[in-house]
């Protein structure tokens, strides 16, 4: 932690001169232009605040960071988030924003970064800023909304300009790692249908595929070995069957709680949808089906489908602290026709005691 703390207040330093209070009046403002190509080279740390078109990133010899999954495995999680508002950051921020910004900075090899600037966080559009105004190399994506597959495609041909690549070169990349989504999908049925795979093992593997941990191949092994593993498993069936449906939970123990408590999650929306399980025609169609980044119908009918085909008994729908998914749970309650218990979240750490027996009560109401 504390070489977090002193990589992040040496960058403030360098920003504003020896007055991290104040921005120095004699800064010159950064260059608006923000879609200049940025070639890189090979091996370059790109990070990214949410899942975008990886395929682009690997065509351009980059590697993939999900700053999100380095965010909330830290073991510092938590002291990040206070880190980011001792450096000015609003109490009133999502903790997610915030744990990304201090973990860029602790992490000063990452310094090309893909912001999502239409499909995820209305926050993104100042963290791009600070991060342009410190120096670093900015590139903006934008999944279009209303969706239409004709302005995405437009997008993904930017950001392959803007990486110095052909089209071409990601939709090769897209036909490589169809052989690792079927292992994903794969290890999604056996989460379901056999109960072989635990909802944490599904949350992790699936969550993970943002940015295969930076490097695809390995981490094809990992999924090839841990299936099969998983299908020498004896079938497993759980009285209680639910599905996580929001923005992935910022509490560091729900799922071996709901196992504690004899509740499967059998269904990790956002997580399963990173892994982009629709079997796709091409490189746009294949973002253009994750529901993730457009309006809340599409995710409405992902979700009705899940509670119809997996069978589940309720949903636990996840929403964060400040952020503006949070008016959709009405949407959920209006549509969806199974049980819904909300919960909410703030900072990384452990479910509290009030949180527990809302969970306990309402796997108790599923058994009977």
């Amino acid at each position: 932690m504390a070489a977090s703390r002193q990589v992040v207040r040496l960058r403030v330093t360098e920003l504003n001169g020896n007055h991290p209070e104040k921005v120095n009046p004699h800064s010159e403002l950064p260059a608006p232009e923000l879609r200049r190509a940025v070639p890189v080279a090979p091996g370059t740390l790109i990070g990214f605040t949410t899942t975008i078109p990886v395929e682009v990133i690997l065509a351009a010899g980059g590697v993939p960071v999900d700053l999100n999954n380095i965010f909330i495995t830290a073991p510092d999680a938590y002291q990040q988030v206070s880190l980011a508002e001792e450096l000015g950051w609003p109490r009133t921020v999502c903790a997610w924003i915030k744990g990304i910004y201090t973990t860029r900075a602790a992490h000063p090899e990452i310094s090309v970064l893909l912001v999502v600037t239409q499909g995820d966080c209305s926050n993104t559009h100042a963290l791009l800023e600070l991060w342009q105004a410190e120096g670093l190399t900015v590139i903006p994506f934008q999944f279009p909304y209303p969706k239409d597959r004709e302005r995405l495609a437009r997008e993904i041909e930017q950001l392959c300009r803007t990486f110095g690549i052909e089209t071409a070169q990601a939709h090769d990349w897209w036909l490589k790692l169809k052989p690792l989504r079927r292992l994903l999908r794969e290890l999604d049925r056996l989460t379901w249908t056999t109960g072989q795979v635990s909802g944490a093992e599904n949350f992790h593997y699936l969550i993970s595929s943002s940015d295969f941990q930076g490097n695809p191949e390995n981490y094809t092994a990992q999924v090839a070995d841990f299936l099969e593993q998983a299908r020498r498993r004896p079938h497993q069936e759980s009285k209680v069957r639910l599905g996580l449906i929001g923005i992935p939970p910022i509490f560091s123990d729900l799922f071996p709680y709901l196992e504690e408590l004899g509740a499967a999650v059998v269904f990790n929306e956002i997580p399963r949808q990173f892994s982009l399980p629709a079997e796709s025609s091409d490189l746009v169609a294949q973002y253009l089906s994750y529901t993730y980044p457009y309006d809340v119908f599409g995710r409405l009918a992902d979700i009705e489908q899940a509670v119809r085909e997996r069978r589940l008994d309720g949903l636990i729908h996840y929403t964060q602290s400040f952020c503006y998914r949070q008016i959709q749970d009405r949407l959920f309650r209006q549509y969806l026709t199974v049980p819904l218990l909300t919960l909410e979240g703030d900072r990384p750490g452990p479910l509290d005691h009030r949180t527990r027996l809302r969970l306990e009560a309402f796997v108790d109401v599923l058994r009977r």
